[in-house]
């Protein structure tokens, strides 16, 4: 057993709602506090004094200088598992170029795949365990992460095995999506329902055999999958859903709903309607105002959905072409500044909120501790203070912006 403190203040996260608007005077705030980690990572707050009372036993974890304490951050949806980059294409992008331009120039997720099948399975777990490791540098301790440029057998099950395989060289938690459903493959002879039919009978089969993911995606869109098509996909997967849904057109968080998936991600074309339904549904709006600020583009009504009463999380989206920049607080931040979002419910969403995004509990004994005294400190710098220590199921796994030879430079 350790004794971790004292520190400034102590954010625990617990006692606040799961849905809907949260203002900051909900928040528990801990002075002078301390963090008990139990042998099995369990954690108990409390006043450091007191505890270090109670348990003159535990081992001491002394902070030299003021610091607050919270639960480390989840990212619920990121495509970090991938091999190059688009820098053409946002160089397109920026110049004033169309999606549909950018894409008969040979960008867009088909470059993607079409140099992520190329990559060698250990050159993708390589990729992917730097750019978790940059994550958890930064407090992101659980990870979502996606296949889906692939888009055949062969390459998609690589790219699971490669998550796989770096969820075993990281200390953060790698949870696996199958998004083969990203794109009907320009290479795939048939329709878009052909297509879905081939990743239900021949693809998840596989996927369930090597136990590579629990959870299927699909993106809704008039680029990509049919509502009508993506429906009857979703209940027959025998997965836990989520779902791309919104992002340039209507239709995609409405079947999210319907078939109970575990969140509808993007949401920037989300209609009045959608918001309700949203709000009205057991389905967690998560928000990526990294894909906003990479292309350009509205936030989600992040504000809209709170006030409907939705659950709300807000992730990254990183990934190679729409949001490449991976930095989860500094896109929280900025976006709360745009929606008017309260400290505690952009906290709320990149924690609790986002472990029920995943259907997971919140961790017990990931924390991140941010050298200052007082929490709104944290996003009043938008991102640019960087946690002083991060723990990993009550073990410390950085602290002072270093970590050893667990961290590498991102790919």
């Amino acid at each position: 057993m350790q004794l971790i403190g004292p520190f400034a203040q102590i954010l625990p996260l617990t006692g606040l709602p799961e849905k809907g608007p949260v203002s900051d005077d909900a928040l528990q705030v801990i002075e002078n506090g301390g963090a008990l980690i139990a042998d099995d990572g369990a954690v108990a707050f409390g006043s450091y004094a007191q505890l270090r009372k109670e348990h003159p036993a535990a081992v001491l974890q002394l902070t030299d200088e003021p610091q607050v304490l919270m639960p480390g951050f989840i990212d619920a949806h990121t495509h970090i598992c991938f091999a190059g980059n688009r820098s053409r294409d946002y160089a397109m992008r920026i110049a004033g170029r169309s999606y549909l331009d950018i894409a008969r120039a040979g960008g867009g997720i088909w470059d993607s795949v079409t140099k992520t099948r190329e990559a060698t399975v250990t050159e993708l777990a390589e990729n992917t365990v730097a750019r978790a490791n940059r994550h958890l540098q930064s407090g992101v301790t659980t990870i979502e992460v996606k296949s889906g440029y692939g888009l055949n057998a062969e390459d998609e099950l690589k790219m699971l095995r490669a998550i796989r395989t770096a969820g075993l060289h990281t200390k953060a938690t790698l949870i696996s999506t199958c998004l083969a459903a990203h794109m009907r493959p320009k290479d795939f002879d048939g329709h878009e329902k052909a297509y879905l039919q081939w990743v239900l009978h021949e693809l998840l089969p596989l996927v369930k055999a090597e136990q590579l993911a629990e959870r299927i995606d699909i993106f809704i869109e008039e680029t990509a999958f049919s509502p009508e098509a993506a429906q009857p996909f979703l209940e027959q997967a025998g997965m836990k859903i989520t779902v791309h849904a919104d992002q340039f057109s209507s239709g995609g968080s409405k079947t999210a709903v319907e078939t109970d998936a575990l969140s509808a991600d993007h949401l920037e074309a989300s209609t009045e309607e959608d918001i309700r339904r949203l709000a009205a549904s057991r389905t967690v709006a998560v928000v990526l105002p990294g894909a906003s600020l990479g292309l350009g583009m509205h936030y989600a009504p992040a504000r809209k959905l709170l006030d409907a009463g939705a659950c709300l999380a807000i992730a990254s989206d990183w990934n190679p072409g729409s949001a490449p920049m991976g930095e989860l607080l500094m896109q929280a931040a900025v976006m709360s500044a745009a929606e008017k979002l309260s400290t505690a419910e952009v906290l709320a969403g990149l924690t609790f909120r986002a472990a029920k995004a995943l259907g997971i509990a919140l961790p017990a004994g990931d924390l991140q501790a941010y050298p200052c005294k007082d929490y709104r400190d944290v996003l009043y710098y938008q991102g640019s203070m960087k946690p002083a220590a991060v723990w990993k199921g009550g073990e410390q796994v950085m602290m002072d912006g270093s970590a050893g030879s667990v961290f590498r430079a991102p790919c």
